[in-house]
Protein backbone atom coordinates (compact mmCIF):
# COMPACT_ATOMS: atom_id res chain seq x y z
CA UNK A 1 0.00 0.00 0.00
CA UNK A 2 1.31 3.53 -0.99
CA UNK A 3 2.06 6.11 1.28
CA UNK A 4 0.99 8.54 -0.82
CA UNK A 5 -0.51 9.09 -4.17
CA UNK A 6 -1.50 11.81 -6.04
CA UNK A 7 -4.03 11.38 -9.46
CA UNK A 8 -4.15 14.06 -11.88
CA UNK A 9 -3.53 17.27 -9.30
CA UNK A 10 -4.10 20.37 -10.62
CA UNK A 11 -4.00 24.09 -9.11
CA UNK A 12 -4.99 26.82 -11.42
CA UNK A 13 -3.48 31.03 -9.98
CA UNK A 14 -5.53 33.76 -11.63
CA UNK A 15 -2.02 34.77 -13.99
CA UNK A 16 -1.03 31.09 -14.08
CA UNK A 17 -1.23 27.01 -13.87
CA UNK A 18 1.04 25.90 -11.43
CA UNK A 19 0.14 23.10 -11.07
CA UNK A 20 -0.97 20.58 -13.89
CA UNK A 21 -2.28 17.46 -13.92
CA UNK A 22 0.93 16.26 -11.65
CA UNK A 23 0.29 12.47 -10.15
CA UNK A 24 3.16 11.33 -7.75
CA UNK A 25 3.50 8.13 -5.48
CA UNK A 26 5.82 7.68 -2.29
CA UNK A 27 5.50 4.68 -0.64
CA UNK A 28 6.30 3.91 2.98
CA UNK A 29 9.90 4.57 4.64
CA UNK A 30 10.76 6.36 0.91
CA UNK A 31 12.92 9.11 0.92
CA UNK A 32 11.46 11.13 -2.08
CA UNK A 33 12.91 14.25 -3.67
CA UNK A 34 10.66 16.68 -5.66
CA UNK A 35 13.18 18.53 -7.90
CA UNK A 36 12.56 21.71 -10.21
CA UNK A 37 13.24 25.03 -11.10
CA UNK A 38 11.89 28.43 -9.07
CA UNK A 39 7.92 28.64 -10.10
CA UNK A 40 8.27 24.90 -11.21
CA UNK A 41 5.09 23.98 -8.73
CA UNK A 42 6.59 22.49 -6.03
CA UNK A 43 5.62 24.57 -2.88
CA UNK A 44 2.03 24.73 -4.78
CA UNK A 45 1.95 20.76 -4.95
CA UNK A 46 3.41 20.54 -1.20
CA UNK A 47 0.62 23.06 -0.25
CA UNK A 48 -1.78 20.84 -1.64
CA UNK A 49 -0.55 18.01 0.43
CA UNK A 50 -0.64 19.32 3.54
CA UNK A 51 -4.14 21.30 3.11
CA UNK A 52 -2.87 25.12 3.20
CA UNK A 53 -4.40 25.41 -0.54
CA UNK A 54 -6.95 23.13 -2.19
CA UNK A 55 -6.23 21.80 -5.58
CA UNK A 56 -9.08 22.27 -8.39
CA UNK A 57 -8.54 19.16 -9.96
CA UNK A 58 -7.27 15.65 -9.30
CA UNK A 59 -7.13 13.29 -6.27
CA UNK A 60 -5.14 12.27 -3.48
CA UNK A 61 -4.90 9.07 -1.22
CA UNK A 62 -3.12 8.66 1.91
CA UNK A 63 -2.11 4.96 3.03
CA UNK A 64 -5.02 4.00 0.52
CA UNK A 65 -7.95 5.81 1.52
CA UNK A 66 -8.63 8.96 -1.10
CA UNK A 67 -8.69 12.03 1.45
CA UNK A 68 -9.08 15.78 0.53
CA UNK A 69 -7.02 17.91 2.94
CA UNK A 70 -9.01 21.27 3.66
CA UNK A 71 -6.36 22.74 6.31
CA UNK A 72 -2.68 22.01 7.89
CA UNK A 73 -4.14 21.09 11.35
CA UNK A 74 -6.13 18.02 9.26
CA UNK A 75 -2.51 17.25 7.76
CA UNK A 76 -0.94 16.75 10.91
CA UNK A 77 -4.08 14.95 12.83
CA UNK A 78 -3.21 12.55 9.73
CA UNK A 79 0.16 12.17 10.20
CA UNK A 80 1.79 15.41 7.72
CA UNK A 81 3.94 17.64 8.87
CA UNK A 82 5.77 20.09 6.80
CA UNK A 83 8.84 22.78 7.31
CA UNK A 84 8.11 25.54 5.06
CA UNK A 85 10.72 27.31 3.23
CA UNK A 86 9.29 30.85 4.30
CA UNK A 87 8.57 29.90 8.05
CA UNK A 88 5.45 30.14 9.43
CA UNK A 89 6.54 31.49 13.07
CA UNK A 90 5.17 34.21 15.60
CA UNK A 91 7.67 36.58 15.74
CA UNK A 92 7.02 37.85 19.73
CA UNK A 93 6.55 34.01 20.91
CA UNK A 94 9.38 32.10 22.07
CA UNK A 95 10.69 29.14 19.84
CA UNK A 96 8.68 26.91 22.75
CA UNK A 97 5.77 28.86 22.24
CA UNK A 98 5.25 28.06 18.99
CA UNK A 99 6.39 24.74 18.53
CA UNK A 100 4.19 24.37 21.45
CA UNK A 101 0.95 25.84 19.50
CA UNK A 102 1.29 23.44 16.21
CA UNK A 103 0.94 20.06 18.95
CA UNK A 104 -2.27 18.59 20.49
CA UNK A 105 -3.74 20.48 23.50
CA UNK A 106 -2.42 17.63 25.73
CA UNK A 107 1.05 18.21 25.96
CA UNK A 108 2.15 21.65 28.65
CA UNK A 109 4.57 24.02 28.11
CA UNK A 110 7.48 22.66 30.46
CA UNK A 111 6.78 18.97 28.56
CA UNK A 112 7.41 20.90 25.19
CA UNK A 113 10.36 22.44 26.54
CA UNK A 114 11.85 19.16 27.50
CA UNK A 115 10.63 17.66 24.21
CA UNK A 116 12.46 20.52 22.16
CA UNK A 117 15.86 20.64 23.85
CA UNK A 118 15.70 16.44 23.65
CA UNK A 119 14.93 16.10 19.79
CA UNK A 120 17.47 19.20 19.17
CA UNK A 121 20.37 16.85 20.51
CA UNK A 122 19.57 13.74 18.69
CA UNK A 123 19.07 15.76 15.50
CA UNK A 124 22.20 17.72 16.21
CA UNK A 125 19.88 21.29 15.36
CA UNK A 126 20.68 23.85 18.05
CA UNK A 127 17.70 25.13 19.16
CA UNK A 128 17.30 27.33 22.25
CA UNK A 129 13.41 27.01 23.38
CA UNK A 130 13.64 30.22 25.78
CA UNK A 131 14.67 32.08 22.94
CA UNK A 132 11.69 34.47 21.02
CA UNK A 133 11.66 34.03 17.38
CA UNK A 134 12.18 37.15 16.64
CA UNK A 135 15.87 37.55 17.93
CA UNK A 136 16.67 34.25 15.94
CA UNK A 137 18.34 34.20 12.67
CA UNK A 138 17.12 32.52 9.05
CA UNK A 139 18.98 29.36 9.88
CA UNK A 140 18.01 29.74 13.30
CA UNK A 141 14.14 29.83 12.21
CA UNK A 142 14.54 26.83 10.08
CA UNK A 143 16.04 24.69 12.81
CA UNK A 144 12.72 25.38 14.92
CA UNK A 145 10.32 24.87 12.00
CA UNK A 146 12.40 21.27 11.84
CA UNK A 147 11.95 20.81 15.37
CA UNK A 148 8.28 21.20 15.54
CA UNK A 149 7.43 19.14 12.59
CA UNK A 150 9.51 16.12 13.95
CA UNK A 151 8.25 16.36 17.58
CA UNK A 152 5.12 15.62 15.46
CA UNK A 153 6.11 12.26 14.76
CA UNK A 154 4.95 11.95 11.55
CA UNK A 155 4.12 9.49 8.99
CA UNK A 156 4.77 11.86 5.77
CA UNK A 157 7.44 14.34 6.60
CA UNK A 158 7.44 17.61 3.90
CA UNK A 159 11.07 18.84 4.01
CA UNK A 160 11.55 22.03 1.82
CA UNK A 161 15.73 23.29 1.89
CA UNK A 162 16.16 21.49 5.06
CA UNK A 163 20.02 21.62 4.79
CA UNK A 164 20.70 25.12 3.70
CA UNK A 165 21.61 26.07 7.66
CA UNK A 166 23.46 23.22 8.59
CA UNK A 167 27.37 22.69 8.16
CA UNK A 168 28.61 19.26 6.12
CA UNK A 169 29.27 17.39 9.44
CA UNK A 170 25.50 18.63 10.54
CA UNK A 171 24.18 17.43 7.41
CA UNK A 172 25.73 14.46 7.69
CA UNK A 173 24.00 13.78 11.25
CA UNK A 174 20.87 14.80 9.64
CA UNK A 175 21.04 12.37 6.92
CA UNK A 176 21.44 9.44 9.39
CA UNK A 177 18.40 10.77 11.21
CA UNK A 178 16.35 10.37 8.20
CA UNK A 179 17.34 7.53 7.05
CA UNK A 180 16.46 5.99 10.71
CA UNK A 181 12.95 8.11 10.22
CA UNK A 182 12.33 5.63 6.83
CA UNK A 183 13.48 2.96 8.04
CA UNK A 184 11.26 3.22 10.91
CA UNK A 185 8.21 3.49 8.34
CA UNK A 186 8.10 6.95 8.14
CA UNK A 187 7.61 8.53 3.83
CA UNK A 188 9.87 11.91 3.58
CA UNK A 189 9.18 14.07 0.54
CA UNK A 190 12.51 16.06 0.47
CA UNK A 191 12.98 19.40 -2.02
CA UNK A 192 16.34 20.58 -2.56
CA UNK A 193 18.24 22.70 -5.01
CA UNK A 194 21.38 20.40 -4.16
CA UNK A 195 21.47 17.87 -6.42
CA UNK A 196 24.61 15.97 -4.99
CA UNK A 197 22.20 15.80 -1.65
CA UNK A 198 19.04 14.21 -3.49
CA UNK A 199 21.50 11.48 -5.51
CA UNK A 200 22.84 10.51 -1.76
CA UNK A 201 20.39 10.36 0.35
CA UNK A 202 16.61 9.85 -1.68
CA UNK A 203 15.00 7.10 -2.99
CA UNK A 204 13.64 8.29 -6.24
CA UNK A 205 12.81 11.84 -7.75
CA UNK A 206 9.77 13.30 -9.35
CA UNK A 207 11.40 16.48 -11.53
CA UNK A 208 8.98 19.32 -11.80
CA UNK A 209 9.07 21.84 -14.60
CA UNK A 210 6.14 24.20 -16.01
CA UNK A 211 4.20 23.11 -13.11
CA UNK A 212 4.30 19.32 -14.95
CA UNK A 213 6.25 16.31 -14.25
CA UNK A 214 8.94 15.91 -16.64
CA UNK A 215 10.15 12.35 -15.38
CA UNK A 216 10.77 9.82 -12.27
CA UNK A 217 14.06 8.40 -12.12
CA UNK A 218 16.41 6.81 -9.51
CA UNK A 219 18.58 9.21 -8.32
CA UNK A 220 21.57 7.30 -7.31
CA UNK A 221 21.74 6.36 -11.15
CA UNK A 222 21.60 10.22 -12.54
CA UNK A 223 24.65 12.53 -12.88
CA UNK A 224 24.17 16.02 -11.07
CA UNK A 225 23.96 17.01 -15.35
CA UNK A 226 21.27 14.71 -16.40
CA UNK A 227 18.84 15.96 -13.26
CA UNK A 228 19.71 19.74 -14.46
CA UNK A 229 18.62 18.57 -17.70
CA UNK A 230 15.38 17.47 -16.88
CA UNK A 231 14.55 20.08 -14.01
CA UNK A 232 16.06 23.17 -16.91
CA UNK A 233 15.40 21.56 -20.01
CA UNK A 234 19.18 22.02 -20.53
CA UNK A 235 22.58 21.96 -19.65
CA UNK A 236 23.34 24.33 -16.31
CA UNK A 237 25.36 27.55 -17.59
CA UNK A 238 28.67 27.32 -16.49
CA UNK A 239 30.53 29.98 -14.51
CA UNK A 240 33.09 32.24 -16.64
CA UNK A 241 36.64 32.27 -16.30
CA UNK A 242 38.01 33.36 -12.99
CA UNK A 243 40.54 36.07 -14.13
CA UNK A 244 40.32 38.38 -11.02
CA UNK A 245 42.81 41.24 -10.61
CA UNK A 246 42.81 42.73 -7.02
CA UNK A 247 43.06 46.61 -6.20
CA UNK A 248 42.81 49.37 -3.97
CA UNK A 249 41.57 47.92 -0.46
CA UNK A 250 37.84 48.80 -0.49
CA UNK A 251 36.71 47.94 3.02
CA UNK A 252 38.88 47.74 6.16
CA UNK A 253 37.52 46.41 9.36
CA UNK A 254 39.75 46.61 11.98
CA UNK A 255 39.31 45.28 15.91
CA UNK A 256 35.19 45.71 15.57
CA UNK A 257 33.54 44.50 19.12
CA UNK A 258 30.30 45.31 19.74
CA UNK A 259 27.92 43.86 22.61
CA UNK A 260 25.30 42.14 21.63
CA UNK A 261 21.85 44.43 21.29
CA UNK A 262 19.54 41.70 21.62
CA UNK A 263 19.82 39.41 25.53
CA UNK A 264 20.05 36.28 22.72
CA UNK A 265 22.12 37.76 20.08
CA UNK A 266 26.11 37.20 19.42
CA UNK A 267 28.98 39.86 21.07
CA UNK A 268 31.26 41.05 18.19
CA UNK A 269 34.97 40.51 19.63
CA UNK A 270 37.96 41.80 17.63
CA UNK A 271 36.94 41.29 14.10
CA UNK A 272 39.64 42.26 11.41
CA UNK A 273 39.82 41.69 7.59
CA UNK A 274 39.95 43.69 4.62
CA UNK A 275 38.31 43.55 1.16
CA UNK A 276 40.08 44.57 -1.96
CA UNK A 277 38.66 45.84 -5.01
CA UNK A 278 38.12 42.82 -7.80
CA UNK A 279 37.82 40.41 -4.95
CA UNK A 280 35.20 38.34 -3.24
CA UNK A 281 35.98 37.70 0.40
CA UNK A 282 33.54 34.58 1.42
CA UNK A 283 32.61 34.52 4.91
CA UNK A 284 31.16 30.81 6.21
CA UNK A 285 29.77 29.54 9.47
CA UNK A 286 27.00 28.47 11.34
CA UNK A 287 23.99 30.35 11.44
CA UNK A 288 23.27 32.29 15.04
CA UNK A 289 27.52 33.39 15.17
CA UNK A 290 27.39 36.43 14.86
CA UNK A 291 26.59 37.12 11.03
CA UNK A 292 23.36 39.39 11.78
CA UNK A 293 25.74 41.04 14.25
CA UNK A 294 28.11 42.25 11.54
CA UNK A 295 26.06 42.70 8.67
CA UNK A 296 24.54 45.44 10.75
CA UNK A 297 27.51 47.08 11.73
CA UNK A 298 28.47 46.90 8.19
CA UNK A 299 25.52 47.84 6.42
CA UNK A 300 24.68 50.85 8.76
CA UNK A 301 21.62 49.43 10.61
CA UNK A 302 23.71 49.54 13.99
CA UNK A 303 25.73 52.38 14.54
CA UNK A 304 27.64 51.94 17.90
CA UNK A 305 31.00 50.96 15.58
CA UNK A 306 33.96 52.68 17.57
CA UNK A 307 35.21 55.47 14.98
CA UNK A 308 37.64 54.18 12.84
CA UNK A 309 37.03 50.46 13.00
CA UNK A 310 35.01 50.34 10.19
CA UNK A 311 36.56 52.08 6.76
CA UNK A 312 34.91 52.20 3.17
CA UNK A 313 37.80 53.42 0.76
CA UNK A 314 39.59 54.58 3.15
CA UNK A 315 36.57 57.31 4.84
CA UNK A 316 35.59 56.02 8.79
CA UNK A 317 31.55 55.11 7.99
CA UNK A 318 31.56 53.74 11.73
CA UNK A 319 28.81 56.47 12.47
CA UNK A 320 27.26 56.71 8.96
CA UNK A 321 23.27 55.71 8.38
CA UNK A 322 22.51 53.01 5.66
CA UNK A 323 21.49 56.11 3.48
CA UNK A 324 25.15 57.44 3.92
CA UNK A 325 27.00 54.29 3.02
CA UNK A 326 24.46 53.76 -0.05
CA UNK A 327 25.86 57.35 -1.50
CA UNK A 328 29.36 56.18 -0.70
CA UNK A 329 28.81 53.18 -2.88
CA UNK A 330 28.28 50.41 -0.72
CA UNK A 331 24.87 48.19 -0.95
CA UNK A 332 23.20 45.37 0.80
CA UNK A 333 21.54 42.12 0.35
CA UNK A 334 20.06 41.33 3.59
CA UNK A 335 19.04 37.31 4.26
CA UNK A 336 15.24 37.42 5.01
CA UNK A 337 13.72 38.51 1.08
CA UNK A 338 10.48 39.43 2.60
CA UNK A 339 10.32 42.27 5.34
CA UNK A 340 13.86 43.81 4.65
CA UNK A 341 14.94 42.74 1.34
CA UNK A 342 11.35 43.56 -0.22
CA UNK A 343 7.84 44.86 1.05
CA UNK A 344 5.57 41.92 0.20
CA UNK A 345 2.70 44.45 -0.34
CA UNK A 346 3.95 46.74 -3.01
CA UNK A 347 4.63 46.32 -6.68
CA UNK A 348 7.94 45.03 -8.14
CA UNK A 349 8.32 48.75 -9.22
CA UNK A 350 7.79 50.61 -6.44
CA UNK A 351 10.36 47.64 -4.33
CA UNK A 352 13.10 49.54 -6.39
CA UNK A 353 12.54 52.36 -4.58
CA UNK A 354 13.73 50.87 -1.60
CA UNK A 355 17.68 51.28 -3.01
CA UNK A 356 17.40 53.14 -5.96
CA UNK A 357 17.16 56.56 -6.68
CA UNK A 358 17.42 56.84 -10.37
CA UNK A 359 13.95 57.78 -10.79
CA UNK A 360 13.33 60.17 -8.40
CA UNK A 361 14.03 64.05 -8.31
CA UNK A 362 15.88 66.11 -5.98
CA UNK A 363 12.96 67.54 -4.75
CA UNK A 364 11.66 63.97 -4.18
CA UNK A 365 9.10 63.33 -7.14
CA UNK A 366 8.97 60.14 -8.35
CA UNK A 367 8.62 59.24 -12.35
CA UNK A 368 6.45 56.13 -12.49
CA UNK A 369 7.52 55.60 -16.26
CA UNK A 370 11.20 55.79 -15.29
CA UNK A 371 10.48 52.77 -12.05
CA UNK A 372 8.56 50.88 -14.09
CA UNK A 373 11.40 51.01 -16.45
CA UNK A 374 14.08 50.10 -14.38
CA UNK A 375 11.88 47.29 -12.78
CA UNK A 376 11.26 46.22 -16.62
CA UNK A 377 14.90 46.09 -17.05
CA UNK A 378 15.72 43.53 -14.12
CA UNK A 379 13.27 41.46 -14.76
CA UNK A 380 14.66 41.21 -18.14
CA UNK A 381 18.18 40.90 -17.16
CA UNK A 382 17.57 38.46 -14.31
CA UNK A 383 15.04 36.22 -16.04
CA UNK A 384 12.51 36.99 -13.26
CA UNK A 385 9.42 34.70 -13.52
CA UNK A 386 6.60 37.30 -12.61
CA UNK A 387 3.63 39.03 -14.08
CA UNK A 388 5.48 42.38 -14.75
CA UNK A 389 6.65 44.75 -12.99
CA UNK A 390 3.04 45.67 -10.87
CA UNK A 391 2.50 42.53 -9.37
CA UNK A 392 3.29 42.89 -5.83
CA UNK A 393 6.70 41.43 -4.55
CA UNK A 394 4.56 38.45 -2.26
CA UNK A 395 3.45 37.01 -5.34
CA UNK A 396 7.36 35.87 -6.67
CA UNK A 397 8.10 32.20 -5.64
CA UNK A 398 11.17 32.66 -3.02
CA UNK A 399 13.84 32.11 -5.65
CA UNK A 400 12.71 34.45 -8.25
CA UNK A 401 11.82 37.11 -5.53
CA UNK A 402 15.96 36.74 -4.83
CA UNK A 403 17.06 37.13 -8.67
CA UNK A 404 15.15 40.39 -8.30
CA UNK A 405 16.89 41.88 -5.14
CA UNK A 406 20.00 40.63 -5.69
CA UNK A 407 19.53 41.94 -9.26
CA UNK A 408 18.28 45.46 -7.96
CA UNK A 409 21.72 45.70 -5.99
CA UNK A 410 24.02 44.29 -8.61
CA UNK A 411 22.26 46.67 -11.35
CA UNK A 412 23.52 49.69 -8.91
CA UNK A 413 27.03 48.77 -9.81
CA UNK A 414 28.72 49.26 -6.30
CA UNK A 415 31.89 49.48 -4.92
CA UNK A 416 31.38 47.17 -2.22
CA UNK A 417 28.33 44.35 -2.42
CA UNK A 418 27.77 42.67 0.79
CA UNK A 419 25.20 39.50 -0.01
CA UNK A 420 24.04 37.57 2.66
CA UNK A 421 23.16 34.22 1.49
CA UNK A 422 22.59 35.20 -2.03
CA UNK A 423 20.99 31.60 -3.75
CA UNK A 424 19.13 30.16 -0.63
CA UNK A 425 16.40 28.05 -2.06
CA UNK A 426 17.51 29.04 -5.82
CA UNK A 427 17.31 26.62 -8.45
CA UNK A 428 20.83 25.57 -10.05
CA UNK A 429 19.91 27.47 -13.11
CA UNK A 430 19.16 30.42 -11.03
CA UNK A 431 21.95 30.25 -8.83
CA UNK A 432 24.01 30.14 -11.67
CA UNK A 433 23.11 33.51 -13.19
CA UNK A 434 23.33 35.19 -9.74
CA UNK A 435 27.03 33.75 -9.22
CA UNK A 436 28.10 34.67 -13.00
CA UNK A 437 26.64 37.76 -12.31
CA UNK A 438 28.45 38.37 -9.21
CA UNK A 439 31.45 37.24 -10.59
CA UNK A 440 30.94 39.71 -13.35
CA UNK A 441 30.54 42.65 -10.71
CA UNK A 442 33.77 41.66 -9.40
CA UNK A 443 35.66 41.54 -12.58
CA UNK A 444 34.67 45.00 -13.71
CA UNK A 445 36.49 46.23 -10.15
CA UNK A 446 33.72 45.76 -7.18
CA UNK A 447 34.53 43.88 -4.03
CA UNK A 448 31.93 41.56 -2.81
CA UNK A 449 31.93 40.38 0.64
CA UNK A 450 29.78 36.93 0.48
CA UNK A 451 28.22 36.08 3.84
CA UNK A 452 26.74 32.16 2.95
CA UNK A 453 26.00 28.87 4.69
CA UNK A 454 26.35 27.12 1.30
CA UNK A 455 29.94 25.87 1.76
CA UNK A 456 30.08 24.45 -2.17
CA UNK A 457 28.89 28.31 -3.24
CA UNK A 458 31.75 30.05 -0.93
CA UNK A 459 34.40 27.83 -2.94
CA UNK A 460 32.52 28.68 -6.37
CA UNK A 461 32.64 32.45 -5.73
CA UNK A 462 35.75 33.10 -2.99
CA UNK A 463 39.34 34.76 -3.82
CA UNK A 464 39.71 34.37 0.03
CA UNK A 465 37.54 32.71 2.54
CA UNK A 466 37.27 33.87 6.55
CA UNK A 467 35.08 31.99 9.12
CA UNK A 468 32.88 33.22 12.10
CA UNK A 469 32.75 31.82 15.28
CA UNK A 470 31.10 33.12 18.54
CA UNK A 471 31.60 36.33 17.13
CA UNK A 472 35.10 36.08 16.27
CA UNK A 473 36.43 35.84 12.62
CA UNK A 474 39.38 33.53 11.19
CA UNK A 475 42.54 33.97 9.59
CA UNK A 476 41.86 34.96 6.04
CA UNK A 477 42.97 31.69 3.74
CA UNK A 478 42.59 31.46 -0.57
CA UNK A 479 41.00 29.44 -1.24
CA UNK A 480 43.27 27.26 -3.42
CA UNK A 481 44.58 26.07 0.23
CA UNK A 482 41.24 25.33 1.40
CA UNK A 483 39.01 22.32 1.76
CA UNK A 484 35.60 21.65 2.81
CA UNK A 485 36.76 19.68 6.06
CA UNK A 486 39.36 22.36 7.46
CA UNK A 487 36.64 24.88 6.78
CA UNK A 488 33.64 22.09 8.44
CA UNK A 489 36.12 22.27 11.31
CA UNK A 490 36.53 26.11 11.48
CA UNK A 491 32.96 26.87 12.11
CA UNK A 492 33.13 25.26 15.39
CA UNK A 493 35.34 27.84 16.40
CA UNK A 494 38.53 25.36 16.24
CA UNK A 495 41.24 27.06 13.74
CA UNK A 496 44.95 26.97 15.85
CA UNK A 497 46.77 29.90 16.92
CA UNK A 498 49.55 28.62 14.65
CA UNK A 499 46.85 29.19 11.83
CA UNK A 500 46.54 32.52 12.54
CA UNK A 501 50.04 33.63 12.70
CA UNK A 502 50.63 31.73 9.53
CA UNK A 503 48.22 32.90 7.27
CA UNK A 504 48.11 35.88 4.52
CA UNK A 505 46.71 38.48 6.51
CA UNK A 506 43.54 39.51 5.86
Amino acid sequence: MLRLELTGITKQYPAVRAVDGVSLQVAPGEIHAVLGENGAGKSSLMKVIYGAVQADAGEMRFDGQPVRVASPAQARSLGISMVYQHFSLFDTLTAAENVWLGLDAGSTLPQVTARITEVASTYGLDVDPARPVHSLSVGEKQRVEIVRALLTQPQLLILDEPTSVLTPQAVDKLFVTLRRLAAAGCSILYISHKLDEIRTLCHRCTVLRGGRVTGVVRPADESNASLSRLMIGSDTPALRPRTATQGNTVLAVQSLSLPRQDPFGTDLQGITFELRAGEVLGVAGVSGNGQQELLAALSGEDPRAAPGSIRLRGQDIAGAGPRQRRALGLHFVPEERLGRGAVPGLSLAQNTLLTRTEAVSRAGWVAPARVRALADRLIARFKVKAGGSQVNASSLSGGNLQKFIVGREIDANPALLIVAQPTWGVDVGAAALIRDELLALRDAGCALLVVSEELDELFQLSDRLIVIAQGRVSPALPVAQASLDTIGQWMSGLWPQATASAAPAA
